[in-house]
């Protein structure tokens, strides 16, 4: 069984790339506690505000809302409290790097179970203007209608042969 089909989304950041370009992809890996695990298994975590920083040279998710796990009793976790990534030290440089550079962060854009592990996939990301944002919408829309006119003139063959 391959990588691809072992993998299993949990949640994704959309607003992420509406709000970002997106320049380099990573994936790390999360050291979590067993209760954050569990939640994750029901969904209930949120990554809108999330972004990952560095302190002491290793990398972690911050703002990340993991919500408390309802069935554990006194070993219940922080929600909002920052979790250490997973990288190499070459990968951790690199990143490094890249953030001290003007105008770019590092985002989690989607969380994932690899097997029975919780990955992050952590895009290196550039602030967009709000021209830029509704330059996006207008793409999007434009795409929307030609997909759209394309079915219609589909549509209106078929229709054509089956008389």
């Amino acid at each position: 069984m391959g990588d691809d089909e072992r993998r299993k989304t949990i949640t994704r950041n959309k607003k992420a790339y509406h709000d970002y370009y997106v320049d380099e992809e990573y994936e790390a890996g999360l050291k979590l506690l067993g209760s954050e695990v569990k939640s994750l298994r029901d969904h209930r975590v949120q990554l809108k505000d999330a972004y990952a920083s560095f302190k002491n040279d290793e990398l972690y998710l911050v703002n990340a809302h993991i919500a408390p796990y309802p069935q554990a009793t006194h070993k219940n976790h922080e929600p909002e409290r920052a979790r250490k990534m997973l990288l190499h030290r070459r990968e951790l440089n690199r990143l490094e790097a890249k953030v001290n550079q003007d105008g770019y962060t590092l985002i989690p854009l989607e969380l994932y179970f690899k097997g029975s592990h919780v990955k992050v996939k952590l895009g290196v990301c550039k602030g967009k203007k709000q021209h830029d944002k509704r330059q996006d919408i207008k793409e999007k829309e434009h795409a929307r209608e030609m997909a759209r006119e394309h079915a219609r003139q589909r549509d209106k063959q078929r229709y054509k042969y089956d008389s």
